[in-house]
């Protein structure tokens, strides 16, 4: 029997866009559930541009849209970019026409629909499965597995394993070269799995450049790739001027922890957990599990450091107040110095230790340490 999982939060936050504007995006990698979830919207039309009758169809699309009426669906937007400019013209022809587009990069495609369609398309970001999607009694498995649905879904370890190695290789051969990118796939995957070891890490192109063999700007090239097709996060690094030598790089994280721990080849708890990366595992796994739970976008989040070690794993401003977050994979996290520094230089209003126990308690007035199994959707982090 194959398992259905509602993707409540997803399909409400989507269906918010698909009020507000005559054009929503829903933009995230290859088998995140876009296709899914746009064909559980009722919608009048829809249209795949893989496939061969769809994108024959809408070779003219002014001829094939303009009568149309509803809501369209347009997968796989990519493939034909230039229907932005017809879109903006339609949608301001036929206020009954709404459309619902998805794409699998960023990057040039956001930029080329913001600029034909301003004010006219909202963007909504999709990645993986939540907590709130697979409940809270399956975080380990969502964390080893990551949340690209066929991963989670599998019927053991070992499937989600092989289904994410021929994933990886997919993206690699097929999807890379369709972007455009001719980069040979066996490099792009010696650099990605090169990436898995500094996960978590503050990003030194000068060091990457030099363990790899390329230019600097080769290993910008590559990061900015993996980055526009959502399969890196790129953390900035949150700096005032407060008088303290701050780190101004940023942070690398592999966005989807699946595809993390099958390129550091862990097919299985045990062999995770043993591992020297699972603190920064379970801190990138977090980090995505939070944000998705804060409804903030990637340049909304970042992370602060200064030279003197002080750190702190996520920062973000709301309701003119700042908040922090740090991550241990720790049985009973402790306030320390760095988090009175924290707490201080950045004038937090609460700081909350994110870890993988059961039990929430308090550390103090501005500190409290909270499962990851009990941060909800639309998370209210009053304190």
């Amino acid at each position: 029997m194959k398992t259905i999982i509602q993707r409540k939060q997803d399909i409400e936050a989507i269906n918010r866009l698909l009020k507000l504007f005559p054009v929503t995006a829903i933009l995230g990698p290859r088998q995140s559930g876009k296709t899914f979830l746009a064909r559980g919207i009722k919608y009048n039309h829809y249209f795949d541009l893989e496939n061969p009758q769809d994108a024959t169809r809408l070779e003219n699309p002014q001829i094939t849209l303009e009568d149309l009426s509803g809501l369209i669906v347009i997968d796989e937007i990519q493939h034909h970019k230039d229907l932005f400019k017809i879109m903006r013209y339609l949608v301001d022809k036929n206020p009954k026409q709404k459309y619902l587009i998805l794409g699998s990069a960023s990057g040039n495609l956001m930029r080329q629909s913001s600029e034909s369609l301003v004010g006219r398309i909202g963007y909504y970001r999709l990645g993986g499965f939540s907590i709130s999607d697979v409940g809270a009694n399956n975080i380990k498995k969502l964390w080893l597995r990551g949340g690209l649905p066929r991963s989670f879904l599998s019927r053991n370890d070992n499937e989600s394993f092989l289904w994410l190695s021929n994933y990886i290789s997919t993206f690699l051969e097929r999807d890379i070269p369709q972007f455009g990118i001719t980069i040979p796939s066996y490099t792009l995957r010696k650099f990605w799995i090169m990436l898995s070891h500094y996960h978590g890490t503050i990003l030194n192109y000068s060091e990457l450049a030099r363990s790899f063999g390329v230019s600097d700007m080769t290993v910008r090239k590559y990061i900015d790739i993996l980055e526009h097709t959502f399969m890196m996060r790129i953390l900035q690094p949150w700096y005032a001027n407060i008088g303290k030598r701050l780190v101004k790089s940023p942070k690398i994280y592999i966005r989807d922890s699946g595809i993390l721990h099958s390129l550091l080849s862990i097919q299985n708890f045990n062999q995770l957990s043993a591992h020297n990366k699972v603190g920064a595992s379970w801190e990138g796994f977090a980090l995505e599990c939070i944000s998705k739970s804060l409804e903030k976008k990637n340049e909304e989040l970042f992370f602060w450091n200064t030279h003197n070690g002080a750190e702190l794993d996520l920062f973000w401003q709301n309701k003119g107040k700042n908040w922090g977050i740090e991550f241990k994979y720790s049985d009973a996290p402790k306030i320390t110095r760095s988090i009175h520094l924290a707490i201080n230089d950045l004038n937090l209003s609460h700081l909350w230790i994110v870890y993988p126990g059961k039990l929430s308690y308090k550390l103090s007035t501005k500190v409290t340490v909270i499962p990851l199994s009990k941060i909800k959707d639309n998370w209210d982090y009053k304190s």
